[in-house]
């Protein structure tokens, strides 16, 4: 794969691992974020420190998607062939008093880059969904199969809304869309909001954590280099679309525009106690937990269901969640110097 690809929310937690694959690749990358304050700019600034360190071709841009114009500019100066978007606003709570943000990053920005990726006839747009589509769906495991038309925070019905924008554009104008509906990520270099980084800082500092619906949550967590391993296979394969699909009797999963949708998950659900003592084993030290009930907008248990994703790509995600916090640990303590 030799073409040139923008990522978008490149200075973001699978931006910055995505775009160091590539690089290492040898592939030229031109990257665009706004680094906003939602969390520490500080930790954005390094992963870009990072990404100048390595060998080959690299661009960034500060800017944002909702900007028009910034990305019209983008496309024309660099001629992107495939796009990657994981730029958006996160956070699930976060989205219940800060509606506003979500819309226009997650709603106008994403629809700026599908019109721009139409009129540079982009080969493929591969953009970052959401577990949280599946909302109030208590059919475990989740499968694309799913019916996800009942969202339970703003922040889901932004990526929900993403896959139908997505399916339009790829039905009106050929378009390739692939959609990803990413299941807690987590690993080296992740977002300070996230609960095992969250957990981490404060078992360290000897501070209360809060533990939601009391400790009763359960979460398929998928450590980062199997995301990038499932997004650099799937940029790879340019969706075409379904000729036997049947208008009378829809399969969700499917389309006849070349459109696709993939859950990327670790298919291992994790209850939040057993995932709280694991970090404290390899933390070697008890958390201070302050119970709390569920929090507005969330959900209790994920699970991904990923054979479609195996079957598409040949590859299932696998990373044991032991060996992925062992090594976000070790990771935390060089960069906090803990």
């Amino acid at each position: 794969m030799k073409e040139k690809i923008l990522v978008t929310g490149g200075a973001g937690f699978i931006g910055f691992h995505l775009i160091k694959r590539l690089i290492n690749e040898g592939i030229e990358v031109v990257a665009i974020d706004n680094l906003n304050s939602y969390y520490s700019v500080e930790l954005k600034n390094a992963r870009l420190s990072e990404l100048y360190k390595l060998k080959g071709i690299f661009k960034f841009h500060s800017g944002d998607i909702e900007d028009y114009h910034f990305l019209e500019d983008i496309f024309e100066k660099y001629q992107p062939e495939i796009v990657v978007n994981l730029a958006a606003q996160a956070g699930v709570r976060y989205s219940i008093n800060n509606p506003n943000i979500f819309l226009k990053s997650n709603i106008i920005g994403f629809g700026n880059l599908l019109e721009i990726s139409r009129k540079n006839k982009i080969k493929h747009l591969v953009y970052a969904s959401s577990s949280s589509v599946y909302g109030g769906n208590y059919q475990l495991p989740y499968s694309e199969k799913n019916n996800v038309d009942h969202p339970v925070s703003i922040y889901a019905a932004s990526k929900k809304s993403n896959e139908l924008m997505a399916h339009a554009y790829s039905h009106l104008y050929s378009l390739p869309t692939t959609g990803l509906r990413f299941f807690t990520v987590y690993g080296p270099w992740g977002r300070p909001d996230m609960s095992y980084f969250l957990f981490t800082k404060y078992i360290l500092e000897e501070k209360p954590i809060d533990v939601f619906n009391y400790g009763n949550m359960r979460r398929d967590f998928t450590y980062i280099d199997d995301i990038i391993e499932s997004l650099i296979r799937i940029m790879r394969k340019i969706p075409s679309p379904n000729n036997n699909f049947d208008r009378k009797n829809p399969d969700i999963s499917s389309s006849w525009a070349p459109h696709r949708i993939f859950n990327i998950g670790n298919s291992n659900s994790v209850q939040l106690k057993d995932f709280i003592e694991i970090i404290e084993e390899i933390i070697g030290k008890k958390a201070l937990k302050n119970p709390l009930p569920m929090p507005k907008g969330d959900v209790e248990s994920t699970l991904a269901d990923t054979d479609l994703l195996e079957k598409y790509i040949n590859f299932k995600p696998k990373t044991s969640l032991r060996y992925g916090i062992n090594k976000f640990y070790t990771w935390y303590r060089k960069f906090y110097g803990v």
